[in-house]
Formats: C-alpha cells, structure tokens, sequence
C-alpha cells in the first residue's frame, strides 16, 4: 500500500483542537446528540455512537460528560437541533479550506465563519468552489506505539481497507468514505482500538505560502474556526512548515 496520507494535516487539527479543551466537549457533545438520535442510545447496536464514545475518551472527555450526553439526547422535552453545513472558501494566497459545521443557527455560523475568513485576508466561497481539489476518504487513526506493522497491514487489508501508513505510533487507514464503518468494525472485532473514525477530505495538491505575515494569518484563521464551537472538523491544503505542525 502506498503512503499519500496527510497526517501532518490531522495531526495540526487535532492539537488545535486539544489546546481547547472546553471546546472538544462541545463539538463531540453535539456529535454524541446527533448520533444518539439517529441511531439510538446503546452503543452496541448503534457503531456510529461507539464510535464516537472511542473518540471521546482519546480526547479525555470525562465518562460523567459521555453519559450525561447520551441521556440527554436520549430523553424527551425540548431538545436542541443540529444541522450540518459545509462552507468552502480560501485563505491567504488562495489556500483551499472546507469547512464541517454542526449547528443550530445557521444564521450565527455563516456570519461568523464569514467574519473569521474577512478578518485574516482570505474569502469564503460558494459550494464547490475548492471541494474538486479534495478526495473525500474514510480516515481511521489508531494511536499505539507497540502495533505490528506487518500484522496491522495484513488486518487492514483483510478487513477492505484501501490504504494504510504507520509512522511514529501512529497508523492512518484510508478507505472508501461509503466503506470506513464497516472496516473500523472489522479491525475493532480484531481488538483494535481507535483515536478516530471518519469521513474526511484530503488535498490532492498543496500550496504553499511563502510570505511570513500571511503564514500568521492563515494560523489565525485555522485557530478561529477550530475554536469556534459550531466547527466540527476544519481541512486545507497549506503545505505547512515542519515548525507549524
């Protein structure tokens, strides 16, 4: 299997996001809801909330929180209602950037995301304005410095995943955005356990931005929308510097 994946990419928005902790509660929170009520309350027969509990606890949301969540969405009354957007735009020297928002308010959301975009030189787009320069990929991350590479492969393979890299202790499986449950459950019946499992969209191309004022701006930028608790997952394709990963 080759290794085009883009991990410094994931691994960026996932360290953004741990640097607000507050936030991760919110935005898997609201994922935990959403799946809850789509699927049901019993992670057993609903994967899509098992997934998401996996995910919660590699971000050490607390089990209280999870609980408290699921019961939540579970019960009856007056519930929030979430949607999910998209939003495209580029930033500074035309890097692509896609947005995944989960809100009640799409109203508050586009202004801000607007105004995020506005403020640090870049312009949001209309639909479809960036999203050709991505693949749409099932990624699943697993987080274990004592994985058998060789064993892994041959599991991942097995289980119809379509590509595979492991490196530093960390292992990201690529499949097919229709494929990524079904193969996150056959490697999870085979004892493995995940950072991640979900649908995402890597860059076919990066760009680069050479002028140091612009690259603060673009960080500015990525910081706002991964702070912003409406954003879900935020993806680009800036070819960033080693020292701003």
């Amino acid at each position: 299997m080759s290794g085009h994946s883009k991990w410094s990419t994931i691994k960026r928005k996932k360290e953004g996001i741990d640097a607000a902790r507050g936030a991760v509660f919110t935005k898997i929170g609201r994922e935990i809801q959403v799946a809850v009520r789509a699927g049901g309350s019993d992670p057993n027969s609903n994967s899509n909330l098992r997934a998401l509990i996996a995910k919660a606890k590699a971000n050490n949301v607390p089990n209280d929180n999870i609980d408290r969540c699921i019961k939540k969405a579970a019960g009856e009354g007056d519930r929030d209602t979430f949607e999910t957007i998209f939003y495209e735009g580029y930033g500074p020297c035309g890097t692509a950037v896609i947005i995944e928002a989960l809100t009640d308010n799409r109203n508050r959301t586009a202004g801000d995301i607007r105004h995020y975009f506005d403020k640090y030189g870049g312009n949001l787009g209309q639909n479809g304005c960036v999203s050709f320069m991505f693949d749409q990929k099932g990624v699943i991350v697993i987080e274990d410095e004592s994985l058998n590479e060789d064993k892994l492969m041959e599991d991942v393979m097995e289980a119809g995943g379509d590509d595979f890299k492991y490196e530093d202790g960390v292992a990201e499986i690529l499949t097919a955005p229709n494929d990524v449950e079904a193969v996150r459950d056959a490697l999870e019946s085979k004892g493995y356990s995940f950072t991640s499992a979900e649908v995402e969209y890597l860059p076919k191309t990066m760009s680069a931005i050479d002028d140091p004022e612009l690259v603060v701006k673009m960080n500015k930028l990525l910081d706002l929308l991964e702070e912003d608790d409406d954003v879900q997952n935020v993806w680009h394709n800036w070819d960033m510097p080693d020292d701003e990963e």
